[in-house]
């Protein structure tokens, strides 16, 4: 199974941008998974950010995460990553990334997703 290492979170100001990256530990091009960013604070449910779809390859994000956040893959690095433009208060959390089961069709059902990070930690001051 792979194993998934989230890196990039820390502190940052309000307005500011920070980018995370997620590593697999083994080869996923090719493969038929969604890869998922989803963030989660206290108390509450673990949401989705945003995610990749592997059968058109094409992102889709939450509404908070429109037009801020974009996702790209590298293949080569073999790293998922998110990029979070002009950070608010409210965009502080426990970010994860994850990958689904097999041929899920929809990437932003969080129940499909199987194989979870460890999570990495961003706090943006107001």
């Amino acid at each position: 199974q792979v194993q998934l290492v989230e890196s990039g979170g820390g502190l940052v100001q309000a307005g500011n941008s920070l980018k995370l990256s997620c590593a697999a530990s083994r080869r996923t091009d090719g493969s038929a998974y969604n890869m998922g960013w989803f963030r989660q604070t206290p108390g509450n449910e673990r949401e989705l950010v945003g995610c990749w779809r592997w059968r058109n390859r094409a992102t889709y994000f939450s509404d908070a995460a429109q037009g801020r956040f974009s996702i790209a893959r590298d293949w080569v690095k073999n790293t998922f990553s998110l990029q979070m433009n002009d950070l608010k208060a409210e965009d502080s959390a426990v970010y994860f990334c994850a990958q689904s089961r097999e041929y899920a069709e929809d990437c932003t059902k969080r129940q499909d997703y199987y194989t979870w990070g460890q999570g990495t930690q961003v706090i943006v001051s107001s």
